[in-house]
């Protein structure tokens, strides 16, 4: 049995004000799930909380890079030195975020160890970098940019922790639930990162295509692969409370599939939630949702 470990990385560092003069509401996930019983439902070992820096752009403005980007690259060392720690004792770390740059905690954690893989579940490929503009706009929120980043393409100072870069290799990524007709595909395609986009899972199934997926994440290519799930890989209808919600988007049954395959591999080394936003869930039913397929994914303890 698997040692399961709960840890709190509420950094809303990623992301854009949903409005001037607020802050995204997302530092807010772990609380929430935490809320609908998750340690005990895990029967996780109590991981406590890597606390962010505080949410302030200054005089940031579009053509400045990243924005936060010092105060990422710190929060990145030190949400990786704890995933480190856990992945080093052989338990699993589960990882409450935030945003999506929190990925890159768990991603510098596993490339100080050798080479490991990532599955991300996400709604989008998150890959926006330098090269591309003129499809994503210009870089600036690191929770649309991580998976650039993490392979190499972003800014040095965070692409490139303690001389890593790049975290992950393109062949070692997985990427499942874009959107059909993402404008990311073709980029990605080139690149040789393998991409499932929702029509496709829903063509071929849920676990035919995540089973598929797994091959080359597995000894002696990698010493195993994290999984990345963002909330906005689910439909609208079910997941609002996001902060770009598009349509078309997978269903619960669908994803609860997906993602349990993923985590029963016994290569999956730890996970990640990312994105829901309380403040745009009045009644916590998305949250509940999320809850439970994030403790469903594991046998029952």
């Amino acid at each position: 049995m698997r040692t399961l470990v709960l840890i709190d990385a509420p950094s809303n560092l990623g992301l854009r004000p949903p409005a001037p003069g607020t802050v995204p509401g997302v530092y807010k996930l772990a609380g929430a799930l935490r809320e609908q019983g998750l340690l005990a439902r895990l029967g996780a070992r109590e991981g406590g909380v890597v606390v962010p820096p505080r949410y302030d752009r200054g005089t940031w403005q579009a053509g400045d890079g990243v924005f936060h980007a010092e105060r990422l690259a710190a929060y990145t060392v030190t949400l990786a030195d704890r995933i480190e720690r856990h992945l080093r004792a052989g338990e699993f770390p589960v990882v409450l975020g935030g945003d999506c740059s929190i990925q890159l905690g768990a991603s510098l954690a596993m490339r100080r160890l050798g080479r490991y893989g990532l599955a991300a579940i996400d709604g989008s490929a998150d890959f926006r970098h330098a090269g591309n503009t003129a499809v994503n706009g210009p870089v600036g929120a690191a929770g649309g940019e991580e998976l650039a980043i993490a392979t190499g393409r972003g800014q040095r100072d965070l692409a490139d922790i303690e001389g890593l870069s790049p975290y992950l290799r393109d062949d070692d990524v997985r990427i499942f639930g874009v959107r059909d007709g993402d404008e990311d595909l073709a980029e990605l395609g080139a690149l040789g990162i393998r991409t499932a986009t929702v029509g496709e899972i829903r063509e071929r199934g849920p676990a035919t295509v995540a089973k598929a997926a797994l091959d080359g994440l597995h000894p002696p290519v990698t010493e195993g692969f994290w999984v990345h799930l963002d909330a906005d890989v689910l439909d609208p209808s079910v997941m609002p409370a996001v902060d770009s919600p598009d349509p078309d988007g997978l269903l619960p049954a669908e994803l609860a599939e997906l993602l349990g395959v993923l985590v029963a591999s016994p290569r999956c080394v730890g996970l990640n939630v990312t994105i829901y936003d309380p403040d745009l869930d009045p009644d916590g039913s998305a949250g509940a949702l999320l809850a439970d397929l994030v403790a469903g994914a594991f046998p029952t303890p």
